[in-house]
């Protein structure tokens, strides 16, 4: 009470700017506003600046500056840590008495060896942030007596305080209660245009050696009133895209299933939702349920990382493929949910042609977006423990990726960079569907046309240089005919349909050869479709020159392609196509 009290007699306004670097505009720091909306009661004083890794160090340096804060806080993450350093530097020496903390996993495992390196620094929060963001305040305000009382943080004690001076490393605190931390997104409008990102549950039941998340085992849910609540506020919003952060979202059955059949009876044609599970642990009440969903109400993103049962063996990860094989294909054959599949190079046990299979088996299944990712060795997991035993090595540099392996050289990580940019650019990209489809047949495998591809762009001198959309279906012809010449004439139509499928393109390249579509035949086709609408269903309020520019006839062996760009997949974004028999245009 006489705590209480003191502070209530404090009269000081102290000004707190929460800082946060993000890796790009559109997304938002689910951290920061959390820390803000658990010391609600310091709510007049803190401040909330977002940035991105795309401004410029002075014009961030100049924001902080003119917001002159008391203390401020950056929230530190692999994308962003770079920054940080170089930002913590110069703010000491424009605002010497400016109390600087950082918090984040890129700093929550090696704080002392930050507070040494960065003097500018007054202190490190180490883990969840929330409770105590809220205590630190507490101090800075008076109502605690000391650093020493703060778990959670490890702060350097100054030469004026009765103890040593030196670093102070305070023990870890325990994992908050989830429902105790409010709702960070009551005013919408700060999000429009923005991912919104919410987390239902923290930790994780795996225990990944390459993954922080392995090393908190306490797995919490919201309470799901709660849930439920908040969930309905971002369905009457109209939010465009929510991501739940939860690392397993349906690890446990009942929470997910809860969750799922919410957001199917309450939505309203707007929301997607992105969720991050195990496949395997998917029952089949939960496939069911997802079937009669929404097409684009939900995306799934599901870490397969390898299939080389060596490797998921010693990675502690617990993961059943070919549960995962059924489950994805089943997913995929009801054309609803976009699938989002995971692989990582560099993994122990895991060389070159092993990565080869994993990747060959993962490709088949026909995800919407394979990511072929790297190992990076985060500070404070098992992988990077065991980084001498696996002659790991990897960058000092964020993001700490690896370089090489006792089974993969660097050799090999280098062309593996090449095939994910060929993966990047052609399969995730989704703007090759039918040509990779034709082209896959001229290869020994899925792995070996990726190989290939990027085996070509390194030889034509293509792969250092930035290319047109059109240009990359251009390249994309060349190499095409150049390993199967016999299908050139399949491999030019292929690509002039994958190229209207997404846009109606002005300048028609060279490949595409001059439209076969007589003018005549286009007049006559327009002239009946603005009176029929035999096709264009939703175009009635159009004339037939508006409906010619909302559209593309395209003309291949006597048959007529239209390309219907009002009415796309909701999944691939790719225009509704109708194949037309000559006779049914005139």
């Amino acid at each position: 009470m006489q705590k209480q009290t003191l502070k209530m007699e404090i009269q000081s306004f102290m000004k707190v700017l929460l800082a946060a670097v993000n890796a790009k505009y559109i997304h938002s720091n689910l951290a920061v506003y959390s820390l803000k909306s658990f010391a609600s009661e310091y709510g007049r004083e803190i401040q909330i600046a977002e940035y991105t890794i795309n401004q410029s160090l002075d014009d961030i340096l100049a924001d902080i500056y003119r917001q002159k804060p008391d203390i401020l806080c950056f929230s530190c993450y692999l994308w962003n840590i770079s920054y940080v350093k170089q930002l913590i530097v110069e703010i000491k020496k424009v605002l010497p008495d400016t109390r600087i903390w950082l918090g984040g996993p890129e700093v929550s495992y090696n704080a002392a060896r930050m507070l040494e390196s960065y003097p500018q620094l007054e202190g490190v929060m180490r883990g969840e942030g929330e409770e105590t963001f809220l205590e630190l305040l507490h101090y800075y305000h008076g109502v605690l007596d000391k650093l020493e009382d703060v778990r959670g943080i490890v702060f350097r004690r100054g030469i004026s305080s009765k103890e040593p001076a030196g670093i102070v490393e305070n023990p870890w605190r325990q994992a908050i209660e989830l429902s105790r931390v409010p709702f960070v997104y009551q005013d919408m409008e700060k999000f429009k245009n923005k991912i919104i990102y919410y987390e239902s549950s923290r930790g994780c039941p795996f225990s990944c050696s390459y993954c922080l998340s392995s090393i908190d085992k306490v797995l919490r849910f919201r309470d799901l009133f709660l849930v439920k609540k908040e969930l309905q506020q971002f369905i009457d919003a109209e939010i465009p895209q929510v991501k739940f952060v939860d690392r397993t979202f349906n690890c446990r059955h009942d929470h997910a299933m809860a969750v799922w059949s919410y957001i199917a009876d309450h939505d309203k044609g707007k929301t997607n939702f992105h969720f991050e599970v195990a496949a395997d642990l998917l029952g089949e009440d939960e496939l069911k349920l997802i079937e009669t969903m929404r097409p684009g109400l939900i995306q799934l993103e599901i870490g397969v990382q390898s299939v080389n049962p060596d490797t998921i063996r010693e990675i502690r990860r617990v993961m059943r493929f070919e549960e995962v094989k059924r489950v994805v294909s089943r997913i995929h054959e009801g054309g609803n949910v976009h699938q989002h599949l995971d692989l990582i190079a560099g993994l122990p046990f895991e060389d070159y042609n092993s990565f080869r299979n994993s990747f060959n088996e993962v490709y088949a299944l026909q995800p919407e977006q394979l990511q072929l990712g790297f190992l990076k060795v985060l500070k404070g997991s098992c992988m990077q423990e065991q980084a001498g035993e696996y002659g790991l090595q990897y960058q000092d540099r964020p993001p700490f990726e690896v370089l090489s392996t006792k089974w993969m050289s660097y050799d090999d990580i280098l062309r593996l960079k090449g095939i994910e940019e060929m993966v990047e650019v052609y399969y995730n990209s989704g703007q090759f569907q039918n040509t990779l489809c034709v082209l896959e047949r001229a290869f020994l495998d899925s792995f070996s046309l990726y190989e290939e591809l990027s085996r070509y762009y390194e030889v034509n001198a293509l792969h250092m240089l930035n290319h047109s959309r059109i240009t990359r279906y251009e390249i994309m012809y060349r190499f095409a005919v150049e390993h199967d010449e016999k299908c050139a004439e399949e491999y030019r139509k292929s690509l002039t349909i994958d190229l209207y499928l997404r846009d109606n393109v002005k300048n028609r390249p060279a490949f595409a050869g001059e439209p076969a579509l007589k003018k005549e035949e286009a007049a006559a086709f327009y002239d009946r479709e603005a009176v029929e609408f035999r096709y264009l269903k939703g175009y009635e309020q159009y004339d037939k020159r508006q409906i010619r520019k909302m559209t593309h006839l395209e003309k291949m062996d006597g048959e007529f392609v239209l390309f219907d760009y009002k009415n796309r997949d909701v999944l691939t974004n790719q225009a509704s196509v109708y194949y037309i028999h000559e006779e049914e245009i005139l």
